[in-house]
């Protein structure tokens, strides 16, 4: 009986020894194993040579290295590590895998390198998770990463990984998310992936060596797929039918590609599918119904081809919050229904062919914030309630036919921004409320037919008034002076009255102020210290009377200085010749006495007309002579006569004749005549007794078929500047003359800071010298050509240093602003006739300038053809219907500087295309084939960070330069405009905001 009882207790004891050993082991086992972890940690970070972020590492117990913030432990065993953006540099160690139960590993955004994918990695048999984005691997994914079978997360984007993806990812069939984006991978993308059933995400992105391929039809097996980015990956074709079979798609994006056709109708049967971004794509025809997809939150197919109407089934997407179709050519009406839609913040339909009248409900229901409906057809009023919510950040409505009035709701609306509404046929007063918009800064209402007057307060934030071509009337508000952010004030062509007030001059951020066709009277304002930005002033046809304030030649920043039409009277202060005009009329005044000497120029020949009174002493400024001789004329006189008695005394001392042919010889050999007439453009340092000492044969750095260009350093102070000889020749005279003149009259009358400047001109019977700023680095093509050219002299040096992207970049966007001005802001507009990389000059901070305007013509009307005489340019920078009709207009510029553009972007000459092409036909091929963009670049300076920039310029190049129809090329302006967006920075990830609300104003 007492056998029985004690049995159990036995057993109890027996186990409980049992457990208590077992845990003692355990303890034992795990106490090692993390001894051994802390030693890998501590040698990790003795590997990185102690990087600042992992000072914390202290060994101490056994279990401390769970505690530090890199570290995940589970049951006490380091199953993640997480390095991200911790400036590590060096090599993925193979001892990392020492770590047994290591499952997530994080290394990206660091600067790691190896030649090769780390294959280390693959002796951890537990790694599930893997990033290494955004490092600088280089070498191929290898072909037997299957191996690394438990992957369930692999990213390897943003680095420098090449060649074909490997078709082996497709064997790992855990993986749920796939990044690839923006690496250096060529051939096309695996159809292999297609396997990967288990699938979610899947990232490749910004591919631009990837071989332009269709989207591959086995991607749509991928049934789990909720994210899909291709954005920017030579993406041809068609998007597959078989799209809508991908029923758990939430995200699609596969923006900026060439992507051709139609949108799968299927697209839309997507239930999950709420992220559409399709935008920059060549897409046709009309939008699909949106049937099934009601979960749709962002929908932008903005800039495609695509056509007809805006399907009624819009109005049924209850989520949807931005709805961007700019750029394309959709027409009809806009459905009503979308005027309902309770979540709509982003409305962006400009640049269309919309007609009818906008829904009246917009802004009603939802909380709307951005709202851009220009460039289209509409006619009717802005919708009531636009502004109602009080979350509007901008209204830009331009160029349509709008009429009414504004509505009230938007002068309460203080989030507002910008509204942007010219060009319209908007009546009646602007609410009183929107004038004073705490956050307003931005007000554009030219060009309407607003009236009323302006209140004696406004915004102070606003930074652009534009209220030209209306009808406001009244006075300028003293409250002016509180603008302290005012650039830019366009006021011209109202009813406005009344005299400048002195309050408008103390604005210390004004660079424009169009006051013109007004009613203005009153003197102009006397005391204008703060106007130190202004660069632009018109205030012609008004009444305004007195004299013009010599405080007017101080303005540092004044080119334009518009006052014609007025009734000023005195003389002009000596102060205003001080100044760099770009532009000065002061005609049809009351203004009397000499003009200032620096005005003595043909620039200004139509700036002092209808002056009864004034006087110059050159008759080609079409104002009457003044008494006082000509200092030129008398200087010259002076010459001849001391010529004369020379003459005299010779014979009667009965010199040999062999003296004259001896000087006529001299004369000759150096081109020097000996009366000579100096012309400045600018404020000189130099006379022409400094030019004509220092022409020599050993200071020539340039010639060509007009004549020799000289480096001159015309004083002590080792100044230094370009002298361009032209010569005469009998055959050629005429032709030069012509030249010469075309070159005065363009430069003279110019001055921009990426146009060359024209100092003076000194001429003779025989010769004529133009005198230039000189500009250390010489021309574009000694820089860019150097290796297939003579080695090229920079300051007297050979260089052979590679002209790096940014410069380049720097320099057509400096040689586009040049153009710009010649063919929109000078009038008439200029074209050049010989845009070339040797006629862009560099300065020593390589900035471009324009230079050699010698077969340069003016036009009479701004987009009329002149036929030229004879065809002058360069073979590959031609325009071919110049060489063709010998027509002239601007857009033979713009073929030219597409060429250009193409130079700097793969390095090649304007003639070297390939053995029977030009460069700008060979770029147009390699576009018209498929061929990677990438793959014309210039191999010198392609880099990872500047593949987008090099490859926008590239396609630029090919539109200015592509067909034969100068209509089909874009404006200079317009050139320009596209080229600062290439620049703008992209961050992987980044995706497309459907409002573009400053880039569209």
């Amino acid at each position: 009986m007492r056998k029985t009882t004690l049995l159990p207790l036995i057993q109890f004891s027996f186990y409980t020894i049992s457990f208590l050993l077992l845990l003692l082991l355990f303890s034992h086992a795990n106490s090692e194993l993390n001894d051994q972890e802390q030693a890998v940690l501590l040698n990790l970070k003795q590997h990185w040579q102690n990087p600042q972020p992992l000072g914390h590492w202290t060994p101490s117990n056994s279990a401390s290295h769970c505690s530090w913030p890199e570290i995940n432990c589970t049951d006490g065993s380091v199953t993640g590590l997480s390095f991200q953006n911790m400036n590590i540099t060096g090599t993925v160690p193979p001892f990392m895998c020492d770590l047994k139960n290591l499952t997530t590993l994080d290394l990206s955004l660091n600067y790691l390198t190896s030649n090769e994918f780390p294959r280390a990695l693959y002796n951890c048999s537990n790694l599930q998770n893997l990033d290494l984005s955004q490092n600088s691997f280089v070498g191929t994914i290898p072909d037997d990463i299957h191996l690394m079978s438990r992957l369930r997360e692999l990213n390897l984007g943003a680095n420098n990984f090449s060649g074909n993806i490997t078709t082996s990812i497709g064997r790992l069939t855990e993986l749920r998310s796939l990044q690839l984006f923006a690496c250096l991978f060529n051939g096309s993308f695996p159809p292999e992936i297609g396997n990967l059933s288990n699938l979610e995400r899947l990232e490749l992105a910004y591919m631009t060596t990837i071989m332009p391929a269709k989207l591959p039809s086995e991607f749509t097996k991928l049934k789990k797929l909720k994210y899909l980015w291709v954005t920017g990956s030579n993406l041809v074709g068609e998007i597959p039918d078989t799209i809508g079979e991908m029923a758990a798609l939430e995200h699609l994006d596969l923006s900026r590609n060439n992507l051709s056709g139609k949108i799968p109708g299927d697209l839309f049967l997507l239930k999950n599918l709420s992220i559409v971004y399709l935008y920059k794509n060549k897409l046709s025809g009309e939008i699909p119904q949106v049937v099934e997809a009601l979960n749709i939150d962002v929908v932008d197919l903005s800039e495609n081809n695509l056509t007809g109407t805006i399907p009624d089934d819009f109005g049924r997407l209850t989520k949807l919050s931005g709805l961007a179709l700019f750029i394309n050519q959709l027409s009809g009406k806009i459905p009503v229904s979308i005027g309902h839609l309770p979540r709509l913040i982003n409305f962006n339909l400009f640049s269309n062919n919309l007609s009818g009248t906008l829904p009246p409900d917009l802004g009603r229901y939802s909380m709307l914030e951005e709202f851009q409906v220009s460039s289209n057809k509409l006619t009717g009023q802005l919708p009531q309630h636009l502004g109602d919510n009080g979350r509007l950040v901008g209204v830009v409505a331009f160029n349509n036919d709008f009429s009414g009035q504004l509505p009230q709701s938007l002068g309460n609306c203080n989030s507002l921004i910008i509204l942007s509404v010219y060009n319209n046929r908007f009546s009646g007063n602007v609410p009183n409320g929107l004038w004073t918009l705490s956050n307003l800064s931005k007000l554009l209402l030219s060009n309407n037919s607003f009236t009323g007057e302006l209140p004696e307060r406004l915004s102070l934030n606003l930074s652009r008034l534009e209220m030209s071509h209306n009808k406001f009337s009244g006075k300028i508000p003293g409250g002016v002076s509180s603008l302290w952010n005012l650039a830019h004030l366009d006021a011209s062509n109202n009813l406005l009255n009344g005299t400048i007030p002195q309050e408008l001059t103390v604005l210390p951020l004004l660079t424009t102020l169009l006051l013109d066709h007004n009613r203005l009277t009153g003197f102009l304002p006397s005391e204008i210290i703060s106007w130190k930005s202004l660069a632009l002033l018109n205030l012609s046809r008004n009444a305004i009377s007195g004299q013009i304030p010599e405080a007017f030649g101080s303005l540092p920043g004044l080119t334009v200085l518009d006052l014609s039409e007025n009734q000023l009277f005195g003389e002009i202060p000596r102060e205003l010749g001080l100044l760099k005009h770009t532009s000065l009329n002061l005609s049809s005044n009351h203004l009397t006495g000499r003009i200032p000497i620096e005005f003595e120029n043909d620039a200004y020949a139509s700036s002092f007309l209808n002056n009864p009174h004034l006087c110059a002493n050159r008759l080609s400024l079409n104002i009457a002579k003044c008494n006082s001789k000509n200092q030129n004329s008398s200087k010259n006189s002076f010459i001849l006569l001391a010529w004369i008695i020379g003459l005299v005394i010779a014979i009667l001392l009965g010199l040999p004749a062999s003296f004259f042919v001896v000087a006529k010889y001299m004369k000759r050999k150096h081109g020097l005549d000996l009366t000579w007439e100096l012309t400045s453009f600018q404020r000189l340092n130099f006379t022409e007794s400094d030019i004509l000492s220092r022409i020599k044969e050993n200071n020539m750095i340039g010639s060509g078929g007009s004549g020799k260009v000289y480096r001159v350093a015309v004083n002590p102070s080792s100044d230094i500047v370009a002298v361009k000889r032209i010569w005469n020749k009998k055959k050629l005279e005429q032709k030069l003359e012509k030249e010469f003149l075309a070159e005065v009259k363009i430069l003279s009358s110019i001055r921009h800071s990426n146009i060359v400047k024209l100092l003076c001109c000194i001429s003779s019977e025989n010769s004529k010298l133009l005198v230039y700023e000189y500009l250390e680095n010489r021309s574009l093509d000694l820089w860019l050509h150097r290796k297939s050219s003579r080695a090229s002299t920079i300051s007297g040096s050979v260089q052979h240093v590679v002209l790096d992207w940014p410069k380049r970049f720097q320099i057509a966007v400096g040689a586009a602003r040049g153009l710009s001005y010649m063919h929109h802001d000078c009038s008439p507009p200029i074209v050049h006739r010989d845009v070339k990389s040797s006629n862009i000059l560099l300065d020593s901070e390589f900035n471009a300038k324009i230079a050699d305007f010698g077969l340069a013509k003016m036009l009479i009307k701004q987009g009329e053809c002149a036929t030229m005489s004879d065809v002058a340019g360069s073979f590959g920078y031609m325009a071919p219907e110049y060489a063709r009709t010998t027509r002239v207009n601007e857009k033979i510029d713009v073929y030219s500087f597409g060429v250009i553009l193409l130079e700097l972007a793969t390095g090649r000459k304007a003639c070297d295309g390939d053995e029977h092409t030009s460069l700008a036909e060979w770029a147009w091929r390699q576009f018209q084939e498929g061929g990677p963009i990438v793959d014309a670049l210039d191999e010198e300076v392609k880099e990872l960070c500047y593949l987008d920039e090099m490859c926008c310029v590239f396609e630029l190049g090919i539109i200015c330069t592509a067909g034969t129809l100068p209509s089909t090329r874009p404006s200079m302006k317009e050139v320009l405009k596209v080229l600062l967006r290439c620049n703008q920075p992209l961050v992987y990830g980044e995706k497309k905001n459907a409002a573009t609300l400053t880039s569209t104003v």
